[in-house]
């Protein structure tokens, strides 16, 4: 017994085929989309449904084998395609990037006036409505991945499940339902949408719960996904508030707290680029010649004795604090103590987020490339979380989640607890927790 997971990123269409007895991802096939398309004005985003949905379904075909018994499908949230009554796409896709949001209306923007994000469902259709873009025919919304469950299962209206709901704006979360009159039908809970050739569909999920769904083997493990961005995500029976936190719907009645940094994984980057101006003086310098003298510099560094804030563009709550260095000495004014340094205050500002969600977690997940590849970056987060950590052995994370949600949905898994211990974590781990 097999399932398909399919990712509709923004950039690229991630399919994976997993061995629904052992978690094992049996193979995978990633490819750019390349479906931008030109607008009128340079703050659109736009991109083709069609090209997304070609080239998802050949991605499927291309992995389709005879046991096939679920197909799971999440994708990038936010935007919104507009559909007729037939089911079939009237409009582009407006991506989550897409900044009609930003343009003024009423002495601020169409954002502000839904006290929302510009990217948002919502804010993207009241620009539309504004400004006769709503296409005549059409009958209603959804996001791109819904759009793919409809073409799969041949619906006339989508099915939005409660993860991908929330990513429209104006949407209460203790009701689970939109605050504003918006002809949606909002599902929760594992769901089958319809069948593909005979397989059950699951109803597509937003594409953050289902990473942290192929991750967390527990409900009592945190994740933390450091890459690009770097965030920290707890599962919580109920609305966590604060300073840097996010509460979204989770796939059945619980929540998603996550904290996320402004410039996280990138701050490891920039310290990169500022090592290879440095170089540049004497030599030209790839990228992977600088980290691998960065690695060199953490062999065996386990602290710094600098303190180094890397909150270089400030929080979401305060824009304007800025990044530091301070316990400096000519002793540990180093290279080895910088970059250890950096490495702490990355860690640091994620652990401060933690503790602002008042969780209790036993263990720690890492996710991301920017901590996949980086041993001393797992030691130190290891060390400063107290708890050990494990890597999961499957890197297509989103694509994974939506399989495991489709085998739950479709009956295969009984529970999300027995899908979930189809989660293999990398054997070979170099890292040993001492508390």
């Amino acid at each position: 017994m097999r399932a398909i997971g399919l990712d509709l990123g923004t950039t690229s269409i991630c399919g994976i085929l997993m061995d629904a007895h052992t978690g094992a991802v049996l193979r995978s096939r990633t490819e750019a989309s390349h479906a931008f398309i030109a607008g009128k004005h340079p703050w659109e985003s736009l991109q083709s449904p069609e090209r997304i949905i070609a080239l998802a379904m050949d991605i499927l075909e291309d992995l389709w084998c005879a046991d096939v018994s679920a197909i799971g499908v999440t994708g990038q949230m936010h935007g919104i395609v507009y559909t007729d009554r037939t089911g079939k796409a009237v409009s582009p896709l407006y991506t989550w990037q897409d900044g009609r949001g930003h343009q003024p209306y009423q002495g601020g923007t169409y954002a502000d006036y839904l006290h929302s994000h510009s990217g948002y469902g919502h804010v993207t259709h009241l620009y539309n409505s504004l400004n006769g873009l709503v296409p005549a025919q059409a009958d209603g919304f959804c996001t791109i991945h819904d759009y793919l469950v409809m073409q799969l299962c041949g619906l006339k209206k989508a099915q939005i499940h409660v993860s991908s709901a929330a990513s429209f704006g104006c949407f209460d979360l203790q009701k689970r339902a939109f605050t504003c009159q918006c002809d949606v039908q909002v599902v929760r809970g594992f769901r089958v949408a319809g069948e593909y050739r005979g397989v059950p569909v699951g109803v597509g999920i937003g594409d953050n719960q289902a990473s942290v769904f192929s991750c967390l083997a527990s409900p009592d493990d945190a994740l933390l996904n450091i890459g690009t961005g770097s965030q920290i995500s707890v599962v919580s029976d109920s609305i966590i508030e604060g300073d840097g936190i996010e509460t979204r719907p989770y796939l059945d009645d619980d929540y998603l707290a996550v904290g996320a940094a402004l410039c996280g994984g990138r701050a490891y980057a920039v310290l990169k680029d500022f090592y290879a101006r440095v170089l540049g003086y004497a030599a030209d310098w790839t990228d992977d010649q600088v980290y691998a003298i960065m690695d060199r510099m953490l062999e065996g560094m386990d602290q710094s004795s600098l303190r180094v804030d890397t909150r270089f563009e400030g929080t979401r709550a305060d824009q304007s604090l800025r990044g530091s260095i301070s316990g400096l000495s000519t002793a540990n004014f180093t290279p080895e103590n910088l970059t250890c340094g950096v490495l702490e205050g990355m860690v640091d500002e994620l652990l401060g987020l933690y503790r602002a969600m008042q969780a209790h977690c036993g263990r720690l997940i890492a996710s991301g490339n920017g901590i996949r590849r980086n041993p001393a970056l797992q030691r130190i987060a290891q060390r400063m979380f107290g708890m050990p950590l494990r890597i999961p052995a499957h890197k297509e994370e989103a694509a994974f989640g939506a399989a495991l949600y489709a085998l739950i949905a479709s009956g295969r898994c009984q529970s999300a607890a027995e899908a979930q211990q189809l989660i293999r974590f990398e054997s070979k781990y170099s890292v040993r927790y001492q508390p």
